[in-house]
């Protein structure tokens, strides 16, 4: 089985200006990174330009493998299309592979066959934005109940029904995947995973929320070492970036060491 190849999301270390993010990372052996537009005082917010992004990028021998995300992507309006305009072109300016797309996450938009038609919709509406920029969109299916999207299987189906699979590819989510109750996989179609741990052994797995997710350890109960091997061992070779929403994490006086911790336990348990 080949080795994962790991990635960090800018969420293991939010605060961390872009370039000293990209040093971390490389002090680590990663060389490929995921940046975001919802981080406050931090690129892409601060105003940073894609030409800027790109000249840090260039400079430290980094790859930048996509931005997440356009959120609620699945409810295509003019305001959205105009969203995901600006953003593809940030995103192949920057030097960018990939935009993440996040569905409705607020309990409208679940009806059975409404979710279906509106994620077509979207997905039509955004294939032409995606080819113009030369980046692929990574649709993310969420867990949670609330969600509009939460089945990696539907997504799949309505890539494929508008002859997208050369446009679109999923992001396999560790998180979300245990949450949607999904046991497939599809590794054929997918573009990126996400991954991080829940250690909290008190929670419900229904309760389990973004701020839960920590890294990877020993205490884990997301099983993602036995989803990584199974991604793995059916010919996913992409990469698998850490992305933590917890505070816990973002506090920590030792980033390097927590990333270097996850890595050395997910090595040695595959």
């Amino acid at each position: 089985m080949a080795a994962p190849t790991f990635a960090l999301n800018h969420m293991v270390a939010p605060q961390m200006p872009l370039g000293a993010f990209f040093k971390l990372g490389k002090t680590l052996g990663i060389t490929q990174f995921e940046i975001r537009n919802d981080l406050s005082d931090n690129a892409i917010l601060d105003g940073t330009t894609p030409g800027q992004v790109r000249e840090l990028a260039i400079a430290e021998g980094v790859e930048i493998i996509s931005i997440n995300a356009l959120q609620r992507f699945n409810e295509w309006t003019p305001a959205r299309e105009e969203e995901a305009r600006s953003l593809a072109t940030y995103a192949a300016a920057c030097g960018a592979r990939a935009l993440v797309l996040v569905p409705v996450n607020d309990g409208s938009g679940k009806l059975e066959g409404e979710r279906q038609g509106n994620l077509r919709v979207a997905l039509k509406g955004l294939k032409p934005i995606l080819e113009q920029a030369g980046i692929i969109g990574l649709v993310e299916p969420l867990g949670f109940q609330i969600c509009s999207l939460r089945s990696k299987k539907e997504a799949v189906d309505a890539i494929q029904a508008i002859n997208g699979a050369d446009r679109f590819k999923l992001v396999h989510d560790t998180f979300h995947h245990v949450l949607a109750g999904e046991p497939d996989v599809f590794p054929a179609m997918t573009g990126l995973v996400h991954i991080s741990g829940v250690d909290d052994q008190e929670v419900s797995v229904d309760d389990m929320r973004d701020p839960h997710r920590v890294m990877v350890t020993g205490g884990d109960r997301l099983a993602n070492v036995a989803q990584i091997r199974a991604l793995l061992a059916q010919g996913y070779a992409g990469p698998f970036s850490f992305e933590p929403f917890s505070p816990a994490v973002h506090a920590t006086a030792d980033v390097v060491g927590l990333v270097q911790g996850s890595m050395d336990f997910v090595r040695e348990k595959l």
